[in-house]
């Protein structure tokens, strides 16, 4: 497809051979704040402080803190909720996820008071860092295009003809043509029609015309869900009681899966022709159809940490940690679905109704690569009184160095230039409170604040130009154009508020934090575009997505 007047194809949905997009290897790249309820309760602010199971996924030099062997595991009860606001109508979908989201050990070796390393130290655990669950719907309100229309001008401008896109003795449009699954999905479906029988140019189903055009709706019902679990080793120590290192491996498991569901009902549309092959090829009518996509990404990857702590005196520490990337090996499965529905009086009163399927219904199916960004890490915390902890960290990750490759590991230059396009690196800062109320009791509070990871020019979806108002496309079609949802989501800032609660007894101790997480979204039914035929800017249905996560935590653990 020429890139340049594809206007975007949609992120949900099937892939040929190797579909995968820049949205879906940001989607695979995330994290979260979690960890040990003491972690999340100071806003993960642990950079320079160690001395908790959760640092073995953050600073592995936080193990070289311990001087005793630690035994943990945390559950999360977390109550979401998303609110889906556009066209001045809200909704908002709630639910509750259970689960133990972490637990580890970390075992100490004494090597002596006298040796230059007193404590050589080792952990293993497991940690949930990423949930994908998140669930919004809602109506569009009133809308001024169609999604038919933009697939009708990117299948024009490539010249596909009707025979390429349609079934043929042993012939499959999907599998033996190098036209979009969109094209040819909305091709069956009547979401597109040829001008003439035989034409290469087509229509979609909005007419624009300002006194005889059409109006329409749309709707939305969006499902995501799963996780990134990551298992740690790591190893560490200190030397001389002021500098602490650690090194650390992680094995990455990934899950993702996607049920998306976009509707579009337009009045006074241009509906498909009962016969391609008579004219006229469409007449009028209204028109109502659903694209109903699926998409699983799962796979596993590796990544490598290091990192020091060092504390010059007892009041004051200093720490740094680098992450590389989280190298991954990912399959993929998808397909779409189109039922419609058209009514015109050319129809004799009959409707002209039905569903049709990517690929006649299979799954398609494919491996690939991934690179997430790496990060870097730098804190400083202090106490105060013996009493009082205060802690600041500030995290560069780099979202714009996401790579995409193919199973066998080559760089897709074009999606690589579109992560770049889309996305730039985020600032995250995170700051701790912990005041130690009596010798067994200790309050906590923490702040969390994640810059976006979307440049200005992908969020704002056009820009002004000296020829006018040009769209910046967001292509989601993949490698190959086979992707087939339409709609995509731009997050905007992220932030946390936290606070918690401490209880020693002896060896044994018990904490418990509150977490709200709030997150702004943009979501877009499909991309901005320019007409090919006119230049005019089409501006797509868009909404706003918030998304307020409430989560108690409780950790409960053993020291020895």
């Amino acid at each position: 497809m020429n890139k340049t007047l594809l206007a975007g194809m949609l992120a949900a949905l099937p892939g040929a051979m190797m579909a995968q997009s820049a949205l879906d290897a940001y989607s695979v790249s995330q994290n979260d704040l979690r960890g040990s309820a003491r972690f999340m309760s100071m806003g993960g602010a642990f950079t320079a402080l160690g001395g908790d199971i959760s640092t073995l996924n953050q600073n592995p030099g936080g193990i070289g803190v311990y001087r005793s062997s630690d035994l943990s595991a945390t559950l999360d009860i977390t109550m979401q909720s998303a609110k889906f606001r556009a066209g001045g109508m809200t909704n908002t979908e709630n639910h509750t996820n259970v689960a133990c989201n972490s637990f580890g050990y970390v075992g100490t070796v004494n090597l002596g008071s006298n040796s230059a390393m007193p404590f050589f130290n080792w952990g293993a655990s497991y940690s949930r860092v990423a949930s994908f669950d998140r669930r919004y719907r809602g109506s569009m309100g009133a809308i001024g295009t169609s999604l038919t229309n933009l697939v009708a001008d990117y299948t024009s401008a490539d010249g596909y003809t009707p025979g390429e896109m349609s079934f043929g003795d042993k012939y499959s449009p999907y599998l033996d043509s190098s036209a979009p699954w969109s094209s040819i999905l909305m091709f069956q479906g009547g979401g597109i029609s040829p001008l003439s029988p035989g034409s290469n140019s087509y229509t979609g189903l909005f007419d624009y015309n300002e006194k005889t055009g059409s109006t329409g709706s749309a709707a939305i019902d969006i499902e995501e869900k799963g996780h990134i679990d990551e298992y740690s080793i790591n190893f560490g120590g200190n030397i001389s009681d002021v500098v602490y290192w650690g090194i650390g491996f992680g094995i990455t498991d990934i899950d993702y899966k996607t049920r998306a569901f976009y509707s579009e009902s337009i009045d006074n549309a241009f509906a498909p022709g009962v016969d391609l092959n008579k004219e006229p090829t469409y007449t009028r009518g209204d028109a109502a159809y659903t694209l109903d996509n699926f998409k699983h990404i799962w796979g596993s990857g590796f990544n490598f940490k290091a990192g020091l702590i060092f504390k010059p005196v007892n009041e004051f520490r200093l720490g740094i940690a680098v992450h590389t990337p989280t190298y991954y090996n990912l399959s993929y499965e998808g397909g779409a679905t189109m039922s419609y529905d058209y009514q015109a009086a050319a129809y004799n009163g009959e409707p002209y109704n039905g569903s049709v399927m990517t690929d006649e219904g299979y799954l398609d199916e494919f491996d690939w690569k991934t690179r997430s960004p790496w990060r870097l890490m730098v804190g400083a915390a202090g106490v105060i009184g013996g009493r009082a902890i205060i802690s600041a960290d500030y995290e560069y990750r780099a979202t714009n160095d996401i790579k995409v490759q193919d199973f066998n590991g080559n760089d897709y230059r074009d999606l690589n230039e579109d992560v770049k396009t889309y996305y730039k690196a985020q600032n995250i800062m995170r700051l701790g409170l912990e005041y130690r109320v009596t010798p067994q009791f200790s309050v906590r509070a923490g702040y969390v604040y994640e810059t976006s990871p979307v440049t200005q020019e992908a969020m704002d979806g056009y820009s002004m130009t000296a020829n006018g108002p040009t769209a910046n496309y967001v292509f989601t079609g993949g490698a190959d154009d086979t992707e087939t949802l339409p709609s995509y989501t731009f997050d905007k800032t992220t932030q946390y508020i936290t606070c918690g609660l401490g209880y020693r007894y002896k060896n044994f101790y018990a904490d418990a934090a509150y977490v709200h997480r709030s997150r702004k979204s943009k979501f877009s039914a499909f991309t901005d575009y320019n007409e090919n035929s006119t230049g005019d800017l089409i501006l797509a249905p868009t909404g706003s997505i918030s998304d307020n996560n409430n989560s108690v935590v409780l950790t409960v653990g053993f020291r020895f």
